[in-house]
């Protein structure tokens, strides 16, 4: 083999290496992913979610430290998630933060973000409920998003101090069970048994007075549906 076609063929080697590794590249620097040495408005959002769960006892400043990810450890091991104790795509859309629009092909869309914290709620709160009242807490979630006096995001619904029992109980760190997906598809969808509600309860538990006093517009299995 002449020299110059070693020279050829070295150089369409290097190329080709240079090609792969900037690829490589550029999709490990478009994928969500924050880890330790990380800050920002995001990682001060991992640490309030993270927070709000009590999975994390630290100070919400934005600084992805050694507590943030001893937290998000504890978080995946919790949720069946990888454990590494870092908040890339899946544990972001465990957490209810969307990936940016500028994340890889891997990364999930906000509509699975939304799919999975809609199911795991519908979960904890209706359990054991038949299939349309599961559809209808899903649905009066969406519908607080739409109305003046609640957070306009699902995440913000969800999160919302006081809002539902079984952020402070552990159901939501239950697992999610079948029917909850479909039926928080379904909410998504539109579907909504519950005729527009903003409230639901369960009359057997209920210990508030004012919550009786929402007019009713259905009951369905345990649980009345309220405006």
């Amino acid at each position: 083999m002449s020299a110059e076609r070693k020279k050829l063929i070295l150089a369409i080697a290097v190329i080709f290496a240079a090609n792969i590794f900037i690829i490589a590249l550029v999709q490990y620097a478009s994928a969500d992913l924050y880890k330790r040495g990380a800050s920002g408005d995001t990682v001060r959002e991992i640490q309030t979610r993270l927070k709000n769960w009590g999975y994390y006892s630290g100070a919400v400043d934005g600084v992805y430290g050694s507590g943030t990810e001893e937290a998000v450890r504890l978080f995946q091991r919790k949720n069946g998630l990888s454990v590494d104790g870092q908040a890339g795509d899946q544990t972001l859309a465990a957490l209810g933060i969307s990936p940016s629009s500028s994340g890889g092909s891997g990364s999930q869309t906000a509509s699975d973000s939304d799919l999975y914290l809609l199911a795991r709620v519908i979960s904890a709160e209706a359990r054991g409920e038949p299939y349309n009242g599961q559809v209808a807490v899903g649905a009066v979630i969406l519908n607080r998003i739409k109305h003046p006096s609640f957070p306009n995001t699902l995440s913000g619904v969800i999160y919302q101090t006081d809002a539902f029992t079984c952020m402070v109980d552990g159901q939501f760190d239950q697992p999610i069970s079948e029917t909850s997906y479909r039926a928080a598809q379904d909410a998504l969808n539109g579907v909504d048994p519950s005729g527009g509600a903003i409230y639901y309860f369960n009359p057997d538990t209920a210990t508030s007075a004012w919550i009786w006093s929402r007019p009713l517009i259905v009951q369905i299995g345990k649980h009345r549906f309220c405006s």
